[in-house]
């Protein structure tokens, strides 16, 4: 249920305000209870209906689900970013690029076997 209120807790809410309101206007404030509930659902079915009409077609076939805020847990994020062995393409795509700009046409690349190359200034 919202915000951890269970059948019991509303039950328990409920009789506590049938205490404190009294027989004589509790029917009243039941009555503008549901008078605001109605109210509520006609304002949401309105926006509803008005969304629909301004985006168009494209409404119905908006996944709802995808825009969920509550989806995106950043320790789900960060454990499936840790726990992926394999490169992304936009890694791959990267690592050749990188290695494109190392490798000029007037120094080879690095050859197995051969003395690699040694900077003196990088330490």
């Amino acid at each position: 249920m919202f915000f951890g209120l269970t059948i019991e807790k509303l039950m328990l809410i409920g009789v506590v305000a049938a205490l404190v309101i009294g027989p004589e206007r509790l029917p009243k404030y039941a009555e503008a209870l549901a008078k605001l509930t109605r109210r509520a659902k006609e304002t949401l079915q309105g926006a509803k209906s008005r969304m629909r009409e301004e985006m168009g077609p494209e409404f119905d076939e908006v996944d709802w689900r995808k825009l969920d805020p509550r989806q995106y847990d950043p320790r789900r994020i960060v454990r499936e970013a840790l726990l992926d062995d394999t490169p992304t393409a936009t890694m791959r795509a990267a690592g050749a690029a990188a290695v494109a700009t190392r490798v000029t046409p007037e120094k080879p690349p690095f050859v197995p076997g051969s003395v690699p190359p040694f900077d003196d200034e990088s330490t």
